[in-house]
């Protein structure tokens, strides 16, 4: 069914919203895999950087009213708003750099009061919007957040998994990731996990894309490692123990 599976949200009621970047679709599904809903065409992308949904769509949030928010994402820079049956409400943003602008809107979260939260990855930056798209504020200290996801209840914190390094020129640059940071509601950094260019120990990371926490507040890391080690180390075989996916446990 999936091409390119890229983003995977969870409901409230346990159906799942699934973003396939490769089939330029959104799917609605249960959990054995029966579709509700698909909204796109099927292997159809829309004209490159037009704004019509879909060209290469890469995640969704849901709203407290059941609003659906899709980014899109490799081959647009638009946030689009779809009723709870796929009716398109809105949509919002423009390529470039200034606020409510993108540069691959790669990730998205809805907090409980409506607020949704772009990471807008490429201009190294999580934007803040009202739930009809007009912008509020932004956070900057970060490089490249690619994965991004709000916690239910608790504090309310915001894990980001920044993919650091993009470029020979700035690959091995200390500082800037692969990492994963958490912050409070208001966008002040609160910790930050990982210290080493592309670590391949317990607690390091290679390229952090997307993560997700569970009701213990232990984190659950997705890396796109093969890829990313493949771009970086071209031609070298990929080292033994390079992992896609690590389990962070939290320690009280």
């Amino acid at each position: 069914m999936f091409h390119r599976a890229h983003g995977v949200h969870v409901a409230p009621d346990d159906t799942l919203w699934l973003t396939d970047d490769g089939d330029h679709t959104v799917r609605h599904c249960t959990l054995d895999g029966k579709v509700l809903l698909t909204i796109g065409i099927p292997g159809a992308p829309r004209p490159y950087m037009s704004g019509e949904p879909f060209h290469r769509c890469t995640h969704t949030a849901l709203s407290p009213q059941g609003d659906l928010f899709v980014s899109d994402g490799y081959g647009n820079a638009r946030i689009h708003k779809f009723a709870p049956n796929g009716r398109l409400l809105r949509s919002w943003g423009e390529p470039g750099t200034d606020p409510g602008q993108f540069n691959i809107p790669h990730n998205i979260c809805c907090d409980a009061e409506g607020w949704v939260y772009v990471a807008d990855r490429e201009n190294h930056r999580i934007q803040v919007f009202d739930g009809e798209g007009r912008f509020e504020t932004q956070w900057h200290d970060m490089h490249r957040p690619s994965g991004l996801h709000l916690e239910r209840g608790g504090e309310g914190r915001f894990y980001v998994g920044e993919i650091g390094g993009a470029l020979a020129v700035n690959y091995d640059v200390p500082n800037i990731g692969p990492r994963v940071s958490i912050y409070d509601r208001r966008g002040q950094r609160l910790a930050r996990l990982g210290d080493r260019i592309a670590g391949l120990e317990p607690g390091q990371f290679v390229s952090p894309h997307g993560l997700a926490v569970d009701s213990r507040g232990d984190i659950y890391v997705g890396e796109v490692s093969y890829t990313n080690w493949g771009n970086r180390y071209k031609g070298q075989p990929h080292p033994p123990g390079l992992r896609s996916l690590q389990k962070l446990v939290k320690v009280s």
